[in-house]
């Protein structure tokens, strides 16, 4: 989240592109770009899903651990709303399990903005 924050922190608009692959956490960064600056290329792909930890340790600390898990997925869920114009509900139900988006599927979603020829 710190990339997030520093993204959010510049004045200037960000652009962002997808590479290749925009996976996880990279792509919720893909979808924080300025709106119309949010691009990826025709052969990319783009994977959202649910936050992944793993915990070991005393009953406790996996509590503890598991709750903040679960707060950064909530975290992450309303980011992506903001970012996307889904609703909450959409992108809980979404990220249940992974999703793969062709680049076009992600234009659609509200990700990106163009899919660069």
């Amino acid at each position: 989240l710190a990339i997030y924050d520093t993204m959010n922190h510049i004045k200037a608009p960000i652009e962002t592109i997808c590479v290749g692959q925009a996976a996880s956490m990279a792509a919720i960064l893909l979808s924080a770009g300025a709106k119309n600056k949010r691009f990826t290329l025709p052969n990319s792909r783009i994977l959202i899903h649910q936050v992944i930890g793993e915990i070991t340790g005393q009953a406790t600390d996996i509590k503890i651990h598991a709750d903040e898990i679960l707060r950064t997925k909530e975290r992450l869920n309303k980011i992506l709303a903001r970012h996307t114009g889904k609703s909450l509900s959409q992108i809980q139900k979404d990220v249940e399990r992974d999703k793969f988006m062709t680049p076009e599927e992600a234009k659609k979603y509200g990700i990106v903005d163009k899919v660069m020829k």
